[in-house]
């Protein structure tokens, strides 16, 4: 006996505690002696006659599920029901025994016993009837996987293959099936390990199988080792698989991949049909490559598919989003003018969107008369395209025309089209309004998807109503909306604004180790903010650190955030290191970094140290930097420094605008450096006069 079989032996008890007694209760089912013998006589007999009577009416053989039995299930025990279909198989063949059997499955009882799948699956066996005892193993792992008791029911049915069972190739690849179609990935390795171990020799059913199940469960990588491997053998697809592959691929962001896979499928043989190319020209025209979408639009053609609605809908839409609304009219009026295509209700939304998105309301209007005036109902997504549009014109009362039109039509407004308009309100300052019009839309039965929670969460952090923030994000998580990387980064910067780090930290933790999403830059800026704010840079320069080793590379604002940081905690040099790096990778400091640093190093008596820095710039950045730290320095009355930057500043750029001049002159009065103002006059003077010369 293997390991496996004896794991598994609580299934096979009462009475049975070996293979040996269920072979010896599968040869004397039919013994006499049992207590039930007449029970099983008379459902045997049952069984028999409704068979043989479903048989005669039927002109393609006997419906196995549909026995004509006048017995109820209750009056069986499994016991007896193991018996019959034992009885039957010895006395009347495995058909009769199988139309037994799926009756009785068709009832919890039996459904999931699992002995009475393996004291059946024995009988065909001994019948010779490999073919139906496969049949039965299959029906096993479906059902159990159920109950999840899968990897339960794969064990068996591989033991079964030691008790003399031939496995198939169908047998296994129908028990893939059912492990992938539940998301049992594992399982469903396991199971293809098994078949090369048992001299079972995978097909190209068994690797689509494997594809199709990771793309389902929208795993690309999984799929995509799986379909390298398929491939690689000379295995092909077919055309709905390619779809579904191209679909996936598409929507994960694997465009290229999807290209190269579909060029690959054509290279050894696979013909693409129209659905495959419009799938394809879909998730071209989605990342924005339009002109490839077109080429794959005329190769299609060359192979004598001809684009249909749903093909130009595709492509209008994608011309639309790119801007090129010209092109896509070209297009759309070639529609209007086909004999054998006309613009249904997407292509009009895809033309209306693209009119919206240039604020050409006019037009979207009239497109939308016009598809009314040829029969077509607008649906919810042609009238939340055009709310979408007003909402960003600011046209409030449109939008509560539209939402009532989309009620008269006897449409409902979806969370989606309420989700623009609660933005745009709020953007607008009527919160009120906003939460009033979401509480109506709850009342009608929507619910608030990630989108609604992110509107919502973003406006209380803006108002530093971090409570309502918090109780927001807590709901959206009961509700089983995982929240994104947005979301998190919202709360942390605004816990990090109130010094909350601790907290900052435990949710910076929760999204970014827990559940693996991807911290952006905007993340690492804001904790790097939080922790200088919080007197932390041993924190900060730690988080900065970590994003460089986790491939998120720094930009300007980051850089920004760690050196003015750095400048607050007096280590000015550490500050001047990441500056000058920033400088030579090309970023360009905001004026708040290039005004920190100049200043900082001026207060330390080292304005040499910040006119060498300050250099580095272009002139006209040079130009506004060094006005706004004059008139910075001449604010703190350091007029000395001022005058280094501002005879630099005349000399440099002649043309000193009018406040900053207005704030040095003050300065020297105030400090009744009249000389000082006296010079400056006269330089200013001689400059206007070789100008006009």
């Amino acid at each position: 006996m293997s390991p496996r079989w004896w794991r598994y032996r609580a299934f096979l008890t009462k009475p049975l505690y070996s293979l040996l007694k269920l072979r010896h209760f599968c040869q004397s089912a039919t013994d006499p002696i049992s207590n039930s013998q007449s029970v099983v006589k008379t459902v045997s007999s049952l069984v028999q006659e409704s068979f043989f009577q479903q048989k005669q009416k039927s002109h393609f053989g006997p419906v196995l599920a549909n026995l004509n039995m006048p017995i109820s299930p209750e009056s069986l025990t499994q016991e007896e029901a193991i018996t019959i279909a034992a009885s039957l198989a010895n006395e009347s063949g495995s058909m009769v025994a199988l139309s037994f059997f799926y009756w009785a499955i068709g009832f919890s009882k039996f459904r999931h016993f699992m002995r009475f799948y393996i004291v059946l699956a024995m009988c065909l066996m001994k019948n010779g009837n490999f073919v139906r005892a496969n049949e039965v193993m299959h029906c096993m792992v479906k059902n159990f996987g159920e109950i999840g008791m899968l990897k339960e029911s794969v064990d068996m049915v591989l033991e079964m293959q030691n008790q003399g069972l031939v496995l198939s190739v169908h047998t296994l690849n129908c028990v893939l099936g059912v492990a992938v179609e539940m998301g049992c990935d594992e399982v469903a390795e396991d199971v293809f390990d098994e078949m090369s171990e048992r001299g079972v020799c995978p097909n190209a059913c068994t690797f689509e199988t494997m594809v199709v199940g990771y793309c389902r469960m929208g795993r690309v990588l999984e799929a995509n080792r799986w379909l390298v491997s398929m491939l690689d053998r000379g295995c092909l697809v077919d055309n709905a698989t390619c779809t579904l592959i191209t679909s996936v691929f598409c929507e994960k962001g694997y465009v290229s991949r999807a290209l190269w896979i579909f060029n690959k499928l054509v290279d050894v043989g696979f013909a693409p049909n129209l659905i495959n190319f419009t799938c394809l020209i879909n998730g071209l025209c989605k990342r924005g490559s339009i002109r490839q979408a077109f080429e794959f639009l005329e190769e299609m053609v060359r192979k004598g598919w001809k684009p249909n609605v749903y093909t130009h809908s595709i492509l209008i839409d994608g011309l639309c989003k790119k801007g090129w609304t010209d092109k896509a009219f070209r297009l759309f009026l070639k529609l209007v003018r086909s004999d054998n295509y006309k613009p249904n209700v997407h292509t009009y939304t895809a033309m209306i969107a693209g009119y919206c998105k240039e604020e050409k309301l006019n037009r979207a209007e009239m497109l939308l008369s016009r598809m009314q005036e040829q029969g077509l109902t607008p649906n919810v997504n042609t009238y939340s395209t055009l709310i979408d549009g007003y909402c960003k014109m600011g046209n409030i009362g449109r939008v509560y025309e539209l939402m009532n039109t989309i009620r008269r039509a006897g449409l409902a407004p979806n969370i989606c089209t309420y989700n623009t308009v609660i933005n745009c309100l709020i953007k607008k300052g009527k919160v009120s309004k906003a939460h009033k019009l979401l509480k109506r839309g709850f009342r009608n039965g929507l619910s608030a998807d990630i989108v609604t929670y992110t509107i919502l969460i973003s406006e209380s952090c803006k108002q530093a109503d971090l409570r309502q923030a918090l109780a927001l994000f807590n709901k959206m998580v009961k509700a089983g909306i995982m929240p994104d990387a947005h979301v998190y980064t919202t709360l942390i910067s605004a816990l990090c604004k109130e010094n909350r780090m601790a907290e900052s930290e435990k949710l910076f933790d929760d999204a970014f180790i827990k559940l693996g999403l991807v911290p952006t830059k905007q993340t690492y800026t804001t904790m790097i903010s939080g922790y200088f704010r919080d007197k932390n840079a041993s924190m900060a320069l730690k988080c900065f650190q970590n994003m460089n080793e986790h491939g998120c590379a720094p930009d300007s604002l980051t850089y920004g955030a760690m050196i003015s940081g750095l400048c607050k905690e007096s280590k000015l040099d550490e500050a001047r290191r990441l500056y000058e790096t920033m400088i030579d990778m090309g970023l360009s400091p905001c004026e708040v970094t290039r005004l920190t640093m100049a200043y900082e190093f001026c207060m330390k008596d080292e304005s040499s140290v910040a006119m060498a820095l300050l250099d580095k710039l272009e002139k006209k950045l040079w130009v506004r930097t060094v006005s706004t730290l004059v008139r910075k320095l001449c604010g703190e009355k350091k007029v000395d420094i001022a005058e280094q930057f501002f005879d630099k500043l005349l000399n440099k750029h002649q043309n000193v605008d009018r406040v900053t001049l207005a704030a040095f002159m003050t300065a020297c009065y105030n400090s009744n450096n009249y000389a000082l103002v006296a010079n400056v006059s006269d330089k200013i003077s001689k400059q206007k006069g070789e100008s006009i010369r």
